[in-house]
């Protein structure tokens, strides 16, 4: 069973935190679900809150960003998950350079989509959003194997 999740992007403003509160709204509506779901970045902009853009999707889905802290990747969090996805190929390689364990664990949130999420950082609405509905198609077939 996989109880500790995390999700990884570049900022850790973006793509992971959006996954992070989707993914754990969902899995939260599933009674037997008892674990945690978190995000950082690989270059995490640390200590800086959501995208506006971000936020405001989100918050149209009844999604509230505002208490998101954008934190660095750290071996550590590494470690403790259970479950390690990330947005785009490369951010799986930053993650197998931070703990060559982690391999086994470590999928594309875009796995079962055969789909990296592009960064929709500083690109306007249109990539906001493109990259919202990309997670969100993303996380459906996860939620069917967790």
């Amino acid at each position: 069973m996989f109880n500790k999740i995390i999700t990884i992007c570049t900022g850790n403003i973006c793509r992971s935190p959006a996954a992070e509160f989707l993914l754990r709204q969902r899995l939260e509506a599933v009674a037997s679900w008892q674990g945690s779901v978190h995000s950082a970045g690989i270059g995490a902009l640390v200590n800086h809150p959501a995208d506006e853009n971000t936020q405001a999707m989100m918050l149209a889905k009844d999604i509230d960003l505002s208490a998101h802290r954008a934190k660095q990747l750290t071996l550590e969090h590494l470690r403790q998950a259970d479950l390690v996805l990330v947005m785009e190929k490369h951010h799986r390689q930053a993650v197998l350079d931070l703990d060559p364990t982690a391999r086994g664990k470590t999928f594309l949130l875009g796995h079962w989509i055969n789909t990296e999420i592009p960064d929709p950082y500083r690109r306007g609405e249109e990539a906001h959003a493109e990259a919202l509905r990309l997670i969100e198609l993303a996380i459906s077939p996860w939620l069917e194997k967790l």
